[in-house]
């Protein structure tokens, strides 16, 4: 009986893959029946079935369908082909230390080439060496490695380089969430609250670093929640029921139940999907809308990464870690033809997500999802016409499983023209004055690569967009579930100290916890060359002397710039009341009229983490104390929480590296931006959070002689299709 459960419980669980979308929490056994040929979970299966082919979803897709089998890179930043990755996991299957036992794979990717190979190279030219970065873990132990494709070789080999281990794989997180089912406290505790196996469910949240307590092993938590009536499990929490798992051993060495009277929350209301839903909302129904482009898009991908779009050239591809990186980033001067540097590379480079509860089943809630989970494996197939517009051109990802083996994550990025009837720049004239009447306008037309990582309940959309005067606007948008938290209450007035409350009541028995968002994005600006510096361009008032001018004003705003010498002069905290401008720019690079070639960030998304800086989660992510950071360029500094993040002691931050205050002028420099959210949860949050998003920008300033887009043409009617109506029945 007890095995017959068992299975029950298997096989559900994998059933409910379907609807989870999820790379932090996939409580399933590889080898069972339910699991996609192209889920990265499947790794047993997988590499059997050869999952190297992307399916295409609709046959009105831009991409279609691509056997990755045969794909040779063509630029030196093309990640790891298939045959590629096969390659590496030969290599280390015959590499001495790991001749008996083939260690797990966390993460295998490109060794970028060093920065200057890469800037020289031309189209044509032979590749530079090409090498893979591989984090492993064999007896609890994390090697860092590199790997040389073309002598076979292991060519660097680090154990244990700082305190954390590599990022989870699916295999951990499955097999930890399977092992509560043979715990006898927690069966007990199940019966206690009329749950069974069959309608149970677990999920593995982080277990973040609280102390030496938990070092010297690798620990998760598991927690669980009740799956009758509803594919939104995470609205019907099992309130207060925390284990915590040793990944290794797969052993419960920590058991709590505190929750015991708190009622799992109600199924009904909860369910998102479209087809669940028994009435459309009070509104006047939308007619269908689309953008159309009768003579296609208006970019090309050459070599399967190189974008070409206007007067942008950029090399776009999936990253396990990042989930989508930018790099090579170009734009054409409009008076010269010059193709011009930008950006050597950008992407996020890790992310922060305390929640603000003090229990034991809370406090440990504090992830950093990038570093912990990857949001490569989280980037599921976009949905057509909905995730991403008609026109779109899809791209993959192909990654390593945990035992080596190439997987394919199909159309996680797209990349698509966006018009959303704003503006590029516009004048009008009145004759009032005697001029003549003049109405100029040019409408906006941008590019837009995007990716949506699935980390457990929520959802990050990724944004690179793309304008043709040359700014671009990097924008999150945060959506899916909420982490909730369970309740006994069902009205506000029936809690007897509000105050107490970790969040608001978002639904009977239901408590949304406030929580906040930060995303750290590694920014390497090359403005017309590597060698920048960083200018604080701080706007300060000066008061006007009575009998020194005569202007009746009183005050007024003058612009100071100082240039930072070390990195600690470029450790900035957005201040409301003491603004400033934060220029990038290129010293040896001057406009005609003597102005330094520059880019500027338009900071957004302003909210800064106020947890203190001895608090072990904001140890951890010290790389929120501030929210913009400059520091020299170096391969070894790309991850913000540190290259090993699960349980790292943050010994390896962005934060360490800047106190070193290294000199930053007229440098190969890297820019560090963290956008920030504050989100106190409320009722429209539940059953599927509103997409809320916050962007950045990277803007010229004194970059281009004068407007670059000032001899764009207008849009005239006969450039469009005409379409009407269909004729009613």
């Amino acid at each position: 009986m007890e095995k017959t459960c068992y299975l029950l419980v298997s096989l559900i669980s994998c059933l409910i893959l379907f609807f989870l979308a999820s790379s932090r929490f996939l409580p399933t056994k590889p080898e069972l029946p339910g699991c996609s040929l192209y889920a990265p979970w499947c790794t047993s299966t997988a590499s059997s079935k050869n999952p190297i082919f992307s399916k295409a979803r609709s046959a009105g897709l831009h991409h279609k369908s691509t056997d990755h089998s045969t794909d040779t890179p063509k630029h030196p930043l093309d990640p790891l082909t298939v045959q590629e990755i096969n390659s590496v996991r030969t290599i280390l299957s015959s590499y001495d230390p790991f001749s008996s036992t083939l260690p797990s794979i966390h993460t295998l990717g490109l060794d970028e080439p060093d920065k200057l190979q890469v800037q020289i190279w031309r189209k044509g030219d032979p590749l530079p060496p090409r090498k893979a970065a591989v984090l492993a873990l064999l007896n609890a132990h994390s090697h860092v490695l590199t790997v040389d494709l073309e002598s076979s070789r292991v060519t660097s080999h680090a154990i244990n380089p700082t305190s954390g281990y590599p990022m989870l794989t699916t295999d951990d997180i499955m097999s930890a969430a399977k092992v509560p089912f043979s715990n006898a406290e927690f069966n007990k505790s199940l019966t206690a609250r009329g749950l069974s196996w069959s309608n149970s469910l677990c999920i593995t949240p982080s277990a973040g670093w609280f102390g030496p307590d938990e070092e010297g092993r690798r620990v998760i938590r598991v927690q669980c929640y009740a799956t009758q009536g509803t594919s939104n499990f995470f609205m019907r929490p099992i309130e207060g029921l925390t284990m915590t798992v040793d990944l290794d051993k797969l052993e419960v060495v920590k058991f709590s139940d505190k929750g015991i009277g708190i009622p799992v929350p109600k199924s009904s209301g909860t369910d998102y999907r479209y087809s669940a839903q028994e009435k459309p909302p009070q509104m006047e129904p939308l007619n269908p809308i689309s953008i159309e482009q009768p003579k296609g898009p208006s970019f090309r991908i050459e070599d399967g990464h190189t974008v070409k779009w206007a007067n942008w050239e950029f090399h776009l591809k999936a990253d396990q870690r990042a989930g989508l990186v930018i790099s090579r980033a170009m734009v054409r001067d409009s008076e010269t033809g010059e193709l011009r540097n930008v950006m050597y590379k950008g992407f996020a480079s890790e992310l922060f997500v305390p929640y603000m509860d003090l229990d034991d089943s809370w406090y440990f809630k504090s992830y950093m999802d990038a570093g912990e989970f990857g949001l490569g494996p989280a980037a599921f197939s976009l949905v057509p016409l909905n995730d991403c517009p008609r026109y779109s051109y899809y791209m993959d990802g192909v990654f390593a499983a945990s035992d080596g083996n190439p997987f394919v994550q199909p159309n996680m990025i797209c990349l698509f023209e966006k018009y959303a009837g704003d503006i590029g720049w516009r004048h009008s004239e009145d004759p009032l004055f005697g001029s003549e009447q003049i109405r100029e306008a040019r409408p906006k037309v941008t590019l837009v690569a995007r990716i949506a990582a699935t980390v457990g309940n929520y959802d990050y959309i990724f944004d690179w967009e793309f304008q043709t005067d040359g700014l671009i606007r990097i924008k999150v948008g945060l959506s899916g579930m909420l982490m909730v938290k369970g309740s006994p209450h069902q009205n506000v007035n029936q809690v007897p100290n509000q105050e107490d409350m970790s969040g608001p009541l978002i639904s009977e028995n239901v408590i949304g916890v406030v929580h906040d968002h930060f995303i750290t994005f590694h920014l390497d600006m090359d403005i017309d060359g590597s060698n920048n510096s960083f200018v604080n361009v701080n706007l300060v008032k000066q008061e006007n002397s009575p009998g020194i001018n005569s202007s009746p004003r009183k005050s007024y705003l003058k612009a100071k710039r100082k240039i930072a010498k070390t990195e600690k002069d470029a450790q900035i905290k957005l201040k409301l009341y003491d603004p400033s401008e934060f220029h990038m720019i290129n010293p040896s690079r001057k406009s005609r009229l003597g102005n330094p070639s520059g880019y500027k960030l338009v900071p957004g998304g302003t909210a800064a983490s106020l947890l203190d800086h001895d608090d072990p989660p904001q140890l951890r992510s010290a790389f929120t104390n501030n929210q913009i950071w400059v520091t020299p360029y170096s391969k070894d500094e790309q991850w913000a929480g540190g290259l090993l993040v699960y349980q790292s002691r943050g010994d390896d931050t962005l934060a360490v590296w800047s106190e070193r205050d290294r000199p930053i002028e007229n440098k190969d420099i890297v820019l560090w931006y963290t956008l920030g959210f504050h989100h106190i949860p409320c009722q429209e949050d539940f059953p599927v959070m509103p997409t809320v998003s916050s962007s950045f920008e990277l803007k010229p300033v004194n970059f281009f002689e004068a407007n670059p887009i000032l001899g764009a043409a207008p849009a005239f009617e006969n450039d469009l299709p005409v379409c009407r109506p269909s004729a009613s029945s």
